[in-house]
């Protein structure tokens, strides 16, 4: 079954689950994780990411946060392939880090924050990284510690979080902890992660009264939300996406690049290195994924490369969008 199309737009909040290949070790140790929490905070800082949870298990990491001022699949590019880069080199080793691609969830908000801040946040508990809450509060490989202010996260944004549990930062600390606590008898809910239908309907109780009687729903497995929160997402997600048809051809888009650039269709598969060729791939890039909204995979075919090449080269294309624009009449 083809993999269905990420759902994301500014401001959306996300569940994403980031997981090592054969469910190998992907955090070795504590420079590990220091490693990628600073390139999360590095994003968080630029505000490509606001962080609200996360937490770092030996061969996975749950992250709870909302996209800002770039698309989450760029900022999560950034995050995995500076981090399994890093890995390698520190280890000696090659290949895949990561297993496929990472798994990310649109969230409801007013339903699942609080709730997920938490479950992400006892992830070291169940998982017997650490004893028992005490512990966990102390624990710097989440986000749980800098919320109690045992830790100092200035990228985490705690005060969102606190917030909603009291007026003044002591009062607040003391219910979120005693919230978190609450919830450790819960143990594992796979709603939060598994299972469509049972996400978007919020639980096994919820769909199997959804099977018993003839109410209409909706289920998205890209989607932890109520049947009214999936199909808002949905129709969002229409609205802002043209159809396939109204894309340009990529063939057409292509040649008006070369023929503004003065180089030849055909240079661009054979790894040629002229200055006007190497603009033209830029050009395309750039105008193909983030313009006509192809996929990265497709764009590489057509140019020749690897994936992670043409995401360089439309980085490079951004910053002479106004020259690309015009060659599309934009």
């Amino acid at each position: 079954m083809p993999r269905q199309a990420r759902l994301d737009a500014p401001g959306t909040l996300h569940h994403v689950m980031v997981r090592g290949l054969e469910q190998r070790v992907i955090f070795r140790d504590d420079t590990d994780r220091a490693d990628f929490a600073a390139r999360l905070a590095t994003l968080a800082t630029k505000g490509a990411l606001v962080i609200y949870a996360w937490a770092l298990l030996p061969n996975h990491a749950h992250l709870l946060l909302r996209t800002g001022a770039r698309p989450l699949a760029r900022s999560m590019r950034s995050l995995l392939t500076g981090y399994a880069g890093a890995f390698n080199r520190r280890y000696h080793r090659v290949g895949h880090l990561f297993q496929n691609r990472y798994k990310s969830i649109v969230v409801e908000e007013d339903l699942y924050l609080l709730e997920l801040v938490r479950y992400l946040h006892l992830n070291p508990l169940r998982a017997q990284v650490v004893p028992d809450l005490r512990a966990l509060d102390r624990y710097p490989w989440t986000g749980h510690s800098a919320l109690l202010g045992a830790t100092a996260r200035p990228w985490q944004a705690t005060q969102e979080i606190l917030s909603r549990f009291g007026t003044s930062l002591s009062r607040a600390r003391r219910t979120y902890r005693a919230f978190v606590a609450a919830g450790i008898p819960q143990g594992r809910r796979p709603e939060f992660q598994g299972g469509g239908l049972l996400r978007s309907q919020g639980g096994w109780a919820a769909v199997a009264a959804l099977r018993r009687g003839r109410e209409a729903y909706q289920g998205d497995e890209r989607i932890l939300g109520s049947s009214a929160f999936v199909e808002a997402v949905r129709q969002d997600l229409q609205a802002a996406s043209p159809p396939p048809s109204r894309r340009r051809p990529l063939g057409d888009l292509i040649a008006r690049v070369c023929a503004a650039t003065g180089s030849q269709p055909s240079a661009l598969r054979q790894g040629s290195r002229r200055p006007a060729t190497a603009r033209a791939r830029e050009g395309i890039a750039y105008l193909a994924l983030e313009l006509e909204g192809y996929s990265g995979r497709a764009v590489a075919e057509a140019l020749g490369v690897r994936p992670p090449s043409v995401y360089k080269a439309a980085a490079r294309g951004r910053a002479a969008r106004t020259r690309w624009d015009r060659v599309l009449g934009r």
